[in-house]
């Protein structure tokens, strides 16, 4: 029974990063509107200047130089936008980051439920990383699968 146990861990703590994976992508896609509306308005903004490559000379100046153009490229963005518009990008990205919280939270979960179970059966560390890797992938396939589904299902219909 305690072999189960941490196979049970393992396999609930890997469904723990699989769902908000799942979730954000389904309610992010729901988001379509933001989306669209988003790429309007940054193809009417002018591009920033980009920082000379001269600038990597001295590398903490090149830093600082394209963090403030990123800074007034997005504070030009957010000027550019209504507030209806304002207040549908602070929703997605709300929605987005909550759940970038709730994944990498079950995932840092998932990877001492898959060290225990590696440690219990005493297998190779390789084989540690090499599940990680694995059980990763399926949950993010999971995810890209029911999206391309979903996309046949609207395509078809």
């Amino acid at each position: 029974m305690h072999t189960f146990s941490y196979w049970f861990g393992f396999v609930g703590a890997w469904l723990l990063v699989a769902g908000p994976i799942y979730q954000a992508s389904v309610e992010l896609r729901a988001e379509q509107e933001v989306t669209a509306r988003v790429q309007e308005v940054m193809h009417g903004a002018p591009q920033p200047p980009k920082v000379s490559s001269w600038w990597w000379l001295l590398p903490p100046v090149r830093f600082v130089l394209s963090s403030q153009r990123r800074g007034d490229s997005r504070k030009a963005f957010l000027a550019s936008l209504s507030v209806e518009d304002l207040e549908l990008v602070t929703r997605y990205m709300n929605i987005a980051r909550g759940w970038m919280l709730v994944g990498f939270g079950a995932f840092l979960i998932a990877l001492k439920e898959t060290y225990e179970l590696v440690e219990h059966h005493e297998w190779p560390t390789w084989l540690y990383w090499l599940t990680v890797v694995i059980m990763t992938s399926a949950a993010i396939s999971i995810t890209v699968a029911s999206a391309r589904f979903e996309q046949r299902l609207k395509a078809d219909g």
